[in-house]
Order: C-alpha cells, then structure tokens, then sequence
C-alpha cells in the first residue's frame, strides 16, 4: 500500500484556519467554539462533510470505507475521483446507519455529479469492493425508479405543452400567463399531487394519468387566445355551455371558481383521445384522486390556484422529508438530472420520411410513456369482448358437472376483490382504492375468458364435459385469477426506464400478487403455461414476463420454507420406485415437450391409493386424469405429474445456466460438465433440503472473500534487506516508469550497480541467478560461523531460483505432462496451504505478544 497522505495534518490546519478571525487591530482571535472534536480525513472530505452536515459516526466510517477502496485494486481510479468517491461513501455509510442529513439532490451538487454518473459511479465501487449492502441495493433501486418516471413524465409534460400553448400568444394575454410562468406553475402542482396522493411513486401509469388531470385544470384556466386546437375549440365549448360564466374577454383566472371547472369533462376527454388513455380510468383518477388533493391545499375553497411560491414551499417540505431527488430542477435543465447520451437518444426519436412524395404518416415515438399507454389498450381492446360474468358457455360446463361450481366462483371473485382493493391502496395510496377496483375487473374478464378457453381444450382432449372435480379446485382457481391479475397489473407496471418492453420490479411486481391472496408459488407455477397456451393474444413481453415468473418460482420462490413442494418430495421419496433416474444432459438441450395441461397438475394424486379397485371409479369422467374405457384391476402408485413436471423445468434452467458457466471457464475440459452435472442432479433430487430458503444459483450462503496480497509474503513498501549484510533487497514490484509533468520517464534506483529481478517476468540469462545465489549461501555461511559464538538467530527463507524449468514461489516445480487445469489446482493448493500457515504463525506471534 502506498503511504498515506499527511490527512491529519492538513485537517488540522483546516480547522486552524476556521477557528480564527481577524480582530479590530489587524491581528487574529480564537473564535469561540463548541468542544474540540476528533477531524477525520483530508481538509477537503471535512468540509464536503460540513456542508453535509453529516454525524461524527458517519463521517469516521465513510473516511474508513474510502480508505479501504483506495488500498484495494483500482487505487488510481478513487484517488482521481476523490471528491466523487467521498460522496458515494458518505451515501452509503448514511444509508446503513440511518442517519440521513442530507437529499440525494444536496449530495449531487457538493460533488457536482449527475444522477446517471452516480449511479454508474456506485456500480463500479460495488464491482471493486463489496461494500454495497442489500439497504443501500434497494434504496439505489427506489431511487433510480423514481428518477426514470421522472424524466419520462418531465419529457411527455414538455412536448405536451408544445402541442397544447402558443409560442407567441397575442398581446392581450397579461404578463402573468406567460408559458414560462404556467409550465412551472403546472410542473410544480403535479409534483406536489404526485407527492402526496401517490404512495408508489415510480408507476408511471397512474403518474401520467395525474399529470393529465392537472393539465385539464390549468387549460380550463388558461384564456382560449394561448391554446391550439383542438383545446381553443374544447375551452370555448365549456365557457358557451357554462350557465355561470361570464364574457372570457378582459376576465381574469381567478374570477372562475373551481367548482364549475371541476364537472366538465370536455377538455379531458380531449386529453385521452390525444394520448391514447382511457376515459374512464383518468376520470376515475382525477374524481377519486386530484379533486381530493386540491381540497387538501385549499384551492377548490378560494377561486382559482395560488401562487407558485405558495406550491414551491409545500413542495421543498415534501422533498425534504423524503430527502430524495428535486424534481423542480427540471424545470431548469439542471446538469445533475440529465440523463445520459443513450437515454436522450431514445427518449427524442423523430418520425422519418421514407419518400419526400409521400404523405408523411406521422407515428409517435416509443416513448416510455407511449409505450405503456399502448399496451393498456391493446389490453383493454382484448377484454372489451369479455364481461365480468360468466359467458353461457361457461354456464354450460358450469352445469355439466356433478356439483355445479358457479356460486362458489361467484363468491371467491367478490371476495377477492375486496381483499385486492384493499392491498392496492395499502401499496398504491388510500385515494386510489377505486383504480384498484378497475384494474381487477380488467383481471376478471381475462380469468373468464382464460377459463372458457381451457375448458374448451380439455374438451376436446378428453371427450368430456364433466369437470366438477377441476372447477371446484379453490387452488385452480385462485391461481388462474392471481395470474390474470398479474398480467393486467404488469400491463399497467411497465417501467419508465425499460425501452425493450421488459418489466422491471416495482412495489406492485410479481410476486405481490401472490402475498395478496396468500398463494404459495408452487401451485401458481402451474398454471402459467396453461394460461400462456389458452390465450393467443398475449404480447411477446407479457409471454416473457410470465416466463420469467416462473423462473424465479423455479430458482428460488418454490424452495421457501412453507411451500408445498417439500411435501410433495417427501411423499413420492416415500413411494415404491419412485426415485427418478438422472437426467441425461442430451435431453436438456432441446426445449422441453409435454403434452400435460393445468388441469392434470392441479389433480394430479399427492398420494396415491395403494388399494384394489373392484371397477370404474364413479368421477371417473370427472377428472382429466382418467380415460375412458380402461378399468384397471390394480393401481400402482402414481408419480405425482406436477412434481414430476417441475423437476424438469428445474433440470433444464440449472443445466442451461451450468452449461454457460462450464463453457467461460472450463471449456477446456469437457469430460468435467457430465461429472459436475451429475453431481448437481443428485444433490437437488436426494439433499434437497439444502434448497430451502436458497436460490438455486447459490445451494449454502456464500462466506466472504477474504483479502488475498498480491504476493504469498508480506513485504511492507520499503525494501528489505536480506540479513547477513550482503546487499540483497526484497521489495513490491514497482513500474521501471513514473510520470512527471503527464510524461513517462525512469525511475531511478539505488545503487546503480543493481541486479534487479522481477518475480514473474522473463529472468534473463542464468548468470543473474547463479549469482544471486551466490550471495545468499555466502550469507548462510557467515550465519553458521556466528553461529558459534552467538545465540542461534532465526532460520532464513532462502530464495531459491531454478535455471531449468518455471517455478514456483514456494520452489514446487510443473512437470511437463501436467495439463494447465492441474497446474492451477496445484498452484491454488500451494497458495492456500502457505496463507493457512502465515495465519497460524501469526497468531503465535499475537498470543506470545499478549503473555509477554
């Protein structure tokens, strides 16, 4: 480690000079102060932490994580960065310690960073370092939402008013409906709407359909001479068809009162043909949602909104509070919210022309905004088929069965639904409850229509109609509605910041779903190929986003403590012959073909009868399972098809991801993947315990690393003299360069008739060596004659040096034969074995050190 900088010093003479002042006759005066504390790291960390206002345990454990990043690999990059890097050690120390004194916005303007570099900032710090603990993971993750949402929102709102205002309205437009003016008086509202109806902050749906509803209230505020059409014609109909209103002419804003602007719903229907919502939900928002929020600052009570200073100052205690990002800034094109270069490239894509004697077909940017609001529809344009009820052909097979399931769905989907409306608005905001109640009636129509088209299938299958046993599954059907309701809910969660239509994790992202309606993950991975299968209309990215769900149920959400899978396992291990056989690779590398349906897994046996049957069972028609016309004398134990099925989607992921894994690292030796394979199959089939509360990725917690030198010894960064007085050196590699003024040149060493070696690189000639060596038997014999008339001092590590062959640091040679996989297993074994006994003889040397 390079020597530390004179911190210390410097910090002192920083505090020197703030504790003085010049008094009346030119000198200077201790300036009263509170008690002395300790100063901690360089001046300028001091005063970065000053302007903070951070505490004292902050600031002492932020100046040791920086130390501890500057001593690892990549010292150069920190020491260039230094501002920056006190900044993401404060951030993440304050976090971990709850001692927040500061906005994430303050701490961008003291190190003059932008969001995005700060974010790529402590990415590369946790890369280098663990340091990032899984409070800071998720506060770095609520924030990053949050800023995506923002600045999408921030760009629709700008282009939006582009459309909406005149750039140069006439001259009888007053000074104070200047556009500059009204962007910021509508900016600010909908932050401070945003702010307190909204408790999940990054749905970008719900926040745009708010910034919707404060753009009608401003518009039928605004005089009809600064508007475009179609708003001019949409607020001159409302002032017409207004009983109340008086002349628009020389009237000023404040003379209309809220209360009349509220129930006219023209210019908002404007609004959502422009931009692709639905009516009903931003109605829904602004009656249920923004009417409220405006009682609650007291504009509905008093005529028209009050001044931009009076929002501004509710605003900053908002943003104060939450200690986050100031959204005003944007308003000023502040440098700390721009967004990166790509970023900026796919927020501002521009329709092309292909032919200049075409009609220009202008279609609108896949904006994040757009995007989201385009899959809603395609959504809602599917289900305005489906109704909220069971079709007649769902009351057909209703009544096909043996004991008709329909007033028991009828009451689980009334019961569910308060019990979803309820977690929506404990999620979302208490004011949202009814946006709820929309979007799980967008889930109701797909689970019927879902439903109908399964049954058809099964119909179809089998030549049955009877499925009494199937409907009348309380597991079946909850998880087929949990799974509609996780495609409506995913539909309306897309996030701001994902441009390839992937869905990234919000607080209202699977497996909330699960966690509403208390489901356990293993009966919902069930159905989701069934459901993927009986609906064709499905986008590409919701069929992925369902994929992915069951992933994450395969990895690791299945394996939690409580699931039903482990009972399963238990049982069949219980059963005669139903150990499976290991999984040829061969297998898993071609998709996996099944023809079993969610009908079969949700009726598959969890034990099996182990008895005679004398003839048909009397539901034999009732269940998927069975087949008509075979009446089986004995029943052997059945394997239970869901288990079964979901080993093989296990098997398949783990090999897939062992596979990529084996192919990076140990290509080199293909005989190892069967041998590592088998090994794996046969822990998750016989020690599946060792999944319980796991990840499949990591089957125990892993230990940290510990901290490995650069060399097997530990040399200090002077150099060491060999004893025996011969001038033999031992120092940490060091460049032959150094640069001065941005150039290289030489460094220069001592003496200048040196033999210098470098461990590693190419040696040279053997005379170098032979000579060196020399020496150093020489230093032996000196050693033994002293020996004679002196106590016996400590034995020496010789360097020893092998003209023929390559060796090692502890002198092990590599024959010839050996493969490379086994010189490095050989050189790990080394290395591990002489770490494990420095350790021992440094803790002989502490434990003698303490009885002296």
């Amino acid at each position: 480690m390079p020597p530390k900088p004179p911190r210390r010093a410097a910090a002192a003479a920083a505090a020197a000079v703030r504790n003085q002042r010049v008094s009346p006759d030119g000198g200077s005066a201790p300036v009263p102060t509170a008690p002395a504390r300790l100063e901690i790291g360089e001046a300028d960390f001091v005063g970065l932490c000053d302007a903070l206002k951070v505490s004292e345990s902050v600031r002492e454990k932020a100046w040791k994580t920086y130390e501890s990043l500057t001593a690892a690999d990549g010292a150069p990059a920190y020491n260039k960065k230094k501002k920056e890097t006190w900044g993401v050690c404060i951030f993440i120390v304050a976090i971990d310690l709850d001692e927040m004194t500061f906005t994430f916005t303050e701490l961008l303007k003291s190190i003059s960073i932008s969001v995005c570099t700060f974010f790529q900032f402590l990415k590369e710090v946790d890369v280098n370092m663990d340091t990032v603990s899984t409070k800071v993971d998720s506060t770095v993750s609520r924030l990053k939402k949050k800023y995506d949402v923002l600045l999408a929102l921030y760009h629709k709102f700008e282009r939006t008013c582009g459309l909406i205002y005149l750039e140069q309205p006439s001259s009888e437009i007053s000074a104070e409906l200047s556009s500059v003016l009204v962007l910021k008086n509508y900016w600010i509202t909908f932050l401070l709407a945003k702010g307190k109806v909204l408790q999940v902050e990054d749905d970008l749906v719900i926040s745009f359909q708010l910034l919707l509803c404060v753009l009608d209230y401003f518009i039928k505020l605004s005089p009809p001479a600064m508007l475009k059409e179609p708003y001019k014609s949409a607020v001159t109909a409302v002032t017409v068809n207004g009983s109340a209103r008086t002349p628009r002419r020389g009237q000023n804003r404040n003379t209309r009162t809220s209360k009349q602007i509220d129930t006219d719903t023209k210019v908002i229907e404007v609004l959502c043909k422009e931009h692709d919502c639905n009516l009903d939900e931003v109605k829904n928002v602004y009656f249920t949602s923004f009417i409220p929020f405006l009682n609650s600052i007291g504009i509905v009570a008093s005529n028209g909104l009050p001044e931009v200073e009076v929002l501004s100052k509710q605003y900053d205690e908002l943003y104060h509070n939450n200690k986050d990002i100031d959204a005003r800034l944007f308003l000023d094109h502040d440098e700390t919210l721009q967004p990166d270069v790509i970023a900026c490239s796919q927020l501002e894509r521009t329709p092309i022309k292909n032919n200049p004697d075409e009609e220009l077909n202008v279609i609108l940017p896949q904006t994040p905004v757009r995007a989201a609001m385009n899959n809603i529809q395609q959504l809602i344009m599917i289900l305005n088929s489906a109704t909220d009820k069971p079709s007649d052909t769902l009351i057909r097979y209703f009544n096909n069965c043996t004991v008709n399931p329909k007033d028991s769905i009828l009451k689980r989907v009334e019961s569910l639904e308060h019990i979803f409306k309820m977690k929506f608005a404990e999620a979302v905001g208490q004011g949202c409850a009814e946006i709820g109640s929309q979007r799980y009636k967008l889930g109701v129509r797909l689970y019927y229509r879902v439903m109908e088209s399964m049954l058809k299938s099964e119909e179809e299958r089998l030549s049955v109609q009877n499925f009494s046993k199937l409907l009348n599954d309380n597991i079946f059907h909850t998880s087929l509605l949990a799974c509609a309701l996780e495609v409506v809910m995913a539909t309306y969660g897309r996030s701001a910041s994902q441009s390839d239509g992937t869905s990234a994790e919000t607080d209202l992202s699977f497996p909330w779903i699960l966690n509403v309606f208390d489901l356990k993950a293993f009966d919902f991975y069930k159905v989701i190929e069934s459901f993927i299968k009986a609906e064709p209309s499905l986008t590409r990215e919701m069929i992925k986003h369902l994929e992915r769900c069951e992933h994450r149920i395969m990895e690791s959400l299945a394996w939690q403590s409580g699931s039903p899978l482990f009972d399963l396992i238990k049982q069949s291990k219980e059963r005669e012959g139903q150990t499976d056989q290991p999984e040829p690779t061969s297998t898993l590398n071609v998709p996996l073909q099944h023809n079993h349906t969610a009908a079969d897994l949700y009726l598959s046996p969890v034990r099996s009868p182990k008895k005679k049957a004398s003839g048909p069972s009397p539901s034999a028609t009732s269940t998927p399972d069975a087949q008509p016309g075979v009446t089986p004398q004995t029943q052997k134990p059945q394997k239970s098809t869901s288990l079964s099925l979901f080993y093989k989607k296990v098997y398949l992921l783990a090999y897939l991801r062992l596979h990529t894994l084996f192919f990076r690292l140990l290509s080199e030796h293909p005989d190892l993947e069967p041998l590592i394979w088998t090994l794996f199959q046969h822990t998750l089939q016989n020690e599946y315990e060792l999944m319980r509360d796991r990840h499949l990725d990591q089957p125990p917690t892993l230990s940290p690393i510990p901290h490995i030198p650069r060399s097997p010894y530990q040399f200090s960064n002077s150099p060491r003299r060999v004893p025996a007085g011969n001038n033999i050196y031992i120092s940490p590699l060091k460049s032959p360069y150094k640069f001065s003024d941005g150039f290289q040149s030489p460094t220069k060493m001592t003496p200048r008739s040196r033999i210098l070696v470098s461990i590693g690189e190419s040696f040279g000639t053997s005379e170098k060596f032979q000579k060196i060596n020399q020496m150093v038997c020489n230093s032996d014999c000196q050693l033994k004659r002293s020996a004679e008339v002196s106590a016996a001092p400590k034995p020496l590590k010789r360097l020893r040096f092998d003209i023929e062959g390559q060796d090692e640091a502890d002198g092990s040679k590599h024959l010839p034969q050996e493969s490379k996989f086994q010189q490095k297993l050989a050189e790990m074994t080394s290395t591990r074995t002489r770490m494990q006994k420095q350790k021992l003889n440094d803790g002989n040397d502490t434990s003698a050190s303490e009885e002296k």
